[in-house]
Order: structure tokens, then sequence, then C-alpha cells
């Protein structure tokens, strides 16, 4: 598999693990190519792109690749070529690694005769950028395979490649973090007091709604206590958010973790809440409601991208429409007045069962017999 591993950072790394996990499980000799380095720092919004958490699934990994270096593509050819995998599967989720996969992917198929899958996450980026579809365009010129997880990725893979064979299959619940703990267990150890805690997760970018859901509180307010936790860290609109929060008077009601939670703390921020909230304004799909999935809490998400896939209307959650801090704030007050927990969660607990990595497994090894 080519994509992050440990002592990288975030969501690619874990989904890499588990799947590595899972492949190795059913048999497979698993190896990972990985990167030295994502993005040069001029380009990375965050402070660091590594993980100073607990490595919590050993992966057979070895650091190659850097996106910008083409030396060390040479490299992973060479790396390919010692390894002599029979299949060759890349995690792809935004198009500044089109060269760089491009290129790998062109050398292990045309020298080596290795076949090649992308498992995509995204195929357009959340936040557009000139010469997307030129790169996006190229890195999908090679694959002979892919593996989509929502129908709008799938939508926006056959306006690039109406020939492309596929599999759909639902993104796998993060169960790579420790395990659950009581609510009161976790609210004492974040210091959080007793009442109704609702949760935003993950890194900050406008795209993922913050400011809609930091408006819509003083609506929620006026009809019930309650606090927001915000955990990630700030790619973007970090003095913009404290100042919302400041000139609408929510400091008693919104609580900031402004850092990225290392992987052993994540279940204390998921186990302390009632529901998650995810307020996206664009959107394929989200790990954050397969981390939420794999703590049984509801998931109230707007109807953007594959979300609607995920979360069930009234069932696992809510879903709204997005940029709607009215729509946001009736949800919200509707989940707690209407006593909706404890339904939504034995839901989540029976929903949760389709979203495994055996399935992703299987999708893989289908290809693999093929080719």
């Amino acid at each position: 598999m080519v994509g992050t591993a440990y002592p990288m950072r975030g969501g690619i790394a874990h989904y890499i693990a588990l799947l590595s996990r899972t492949l190795s499980d059913r048999g497979h000799d698993v190896r990972v190519l990985s990167f030295k380095r994502q993005y040069p720092s001029i380009l990375f919004p965050g402070k660091t792109q590594q993980d100073d958490g607990k490595e919590l699934i050993p992966v057979r990994a070895s650091a190659v690749l850097d996106s910008v270096n083409p030396l060390t593509w040479i490299r992973a050819f060479f790396w390919l070529k010692r390894v002599r995998p029979d299949l060759l599967v890349f995690k792809y989720w935004m198009p500044f690694f089109a060269p760089c996969y491009a290129s790998v992917a062109y050398l292990a198929r045309t020298l080596l005769r290795i076949p090649v899958a992308f498992l995509c996450d995204n195929i357009r980026p959340h936040e557009k950028k000139i010469g997307d579809s030129l790169l996006s365009d190229l890195a999908l010129r090679f694959p002979d395979f892919f593996i989509v997880q929502s129908r709008s990725v799938l939508n926006d893979l056959l306006d690039f490649r109406p020939d492309a064979a596929y599999r759909d299959v639902p993104h796998p619940v993060y169960e790579i973090f420790p395990a659950p703990a009581g609510k009161a267990e976790a609210r004492k150890r974040l210091g959080l007091p007793k009442g109704r805690v609702m949760l935003f997760f993950g890194y900050i970018r406008a795209y993922k709604g913050l400011s809609v859901l930091i408006d819509a509180m003083p609506s929620v307010l006026k009809r019930l206590s309650i606090r927001l936790l915000v955990c990630g860290e700030f790619y973007e609109g970090r003095s913009e958010t404290f100042e919302r929060i400041r000139s609408l008077e929510l400091e008693a009601h919104v609580t900031v973790f402004d850092r990225f939670i290392p992987n052993e703390a994540v279940a204390d921020f998921f186990c302390a809440s009632d529901v998650v909230v995810l307020p996206y304004l664009s959107a394929t799909q989200s790990g954050i409601v397969q981390v939420a999935y794999r703590y049984d809490k509801p998931v109230i998400a707007t109807g953007v991208g594959g979300l609607p896939e995920v979360v069930q209307d009234n069932r696992t959650g809510f879903i709204v429409p997005a940029g709607r801090p009215d729509a946001l704030a009736d949800a919200v007050v509707r989940f707690y007045e209407q006593k909706k927990e404890a339904e939504f969660v034995r839901n989540v607990k029976e929903e949760k069962k389709k979203f495994s990595w055996d399935r992703m497994a299987e999708a893989i090894e289908s290809f693999g017999r093929k080719v």
C-alpha cells in the first residue's frame, strides 16, 4: 500500500494501519510505502506533520517518498522492484499528490507489471485550486481499478474516468482508538461538569462549517443549557473563531481544545459527549462519523456529499441543510427535547456492523483475483 504511516499523523495513517492489519489477518503479506515528508512546511498549515502519540497498530512501513522530490519517486520504484508486490494499492485523497502517485503508478505498471488500485477518499478536493482538474486527470490515468466510499466520490470519478472499473465500499469504522469509557469517567478526566455536551472534532478548516455551529449556539442556548466541545488543531480561522465566541458571549458554553488530539486521548472526547456535530459546508465522506460510530455516538450532520449515506436521518442522527444555523440549532434542540440519545445509540450499534474492514479487504482481494 502507498500512503502515510506512523509516525505521520492523521486519519490516513490510521486508515492504512487498520487496513494493513485486516489484510494481514486474512493471510496477506502487507508492506507500506510511506512518506518521509508529505508537504513542504510552507504548504502545511498545522504545527507538525508528525504524530507525538503512541503507535496503536504496528505497520511494516518504509518511509521513502517525498511528495515534491522526484528522486524519491525513483527510489520508490527500486523499492517496489525489490519487494515485488502482487498488487499496489494507493490511498488517494487530494490532487497535490498526483505527480508523485502518477509517476510511481506508471513505473510500477509499465516496467514491473504490477497492477494498480486507487482507494479514493476524494476525487475533487474540498478547497478547490487552479490546476486541480489537470492534476486529478493525471493521477487517475494509470490505475487499473478504483475503490470509492460514497456515491459523490463515484460520480466525480466517472467524470474523469467513465470507463473506470470500480467497487463502492462504505468507509469502515475507525477501531484504532482506545476502548470506550463511561461518560462520567471521561468527563471527569477532561474536567467537564455535568450536563449536556456536544462535540465538534477534527482539523479545523472553513469547509467544515464550525462558524455555522457557533452561530447556531445562541439559538440553542435560548432553549436549553449545553456545552460545545471544539477539539482539533486550527488550520485556518483561529482568531476569527475566538472573536466570534467572544462577540456572542459564548465563553461559558464553548470549550476549545486547540491542539491535535493524540491517539490515546481520542476516546475521552467522544465518550464525554452525547452527540457529535458535523456542520460541514462540503464533504465527500468523513472519517469523524466513523470515529463517532466506534463509540456508539449519534451524529448531527449536514446533507452534503456522502454524509447522508452514513448518517441515517432520524435513526442514527439528524441530517440538516448546510450553512443554516437555524436548522442546525433546531436539530440539536430536537435531539435533547425528544430524548433521542438512547434510541439513536441502539441504531448506531446496529448500523455500524455494515462498515467493516473485512468488506474493504474483500474488495481489494476481488481485484487481486481478477488480475
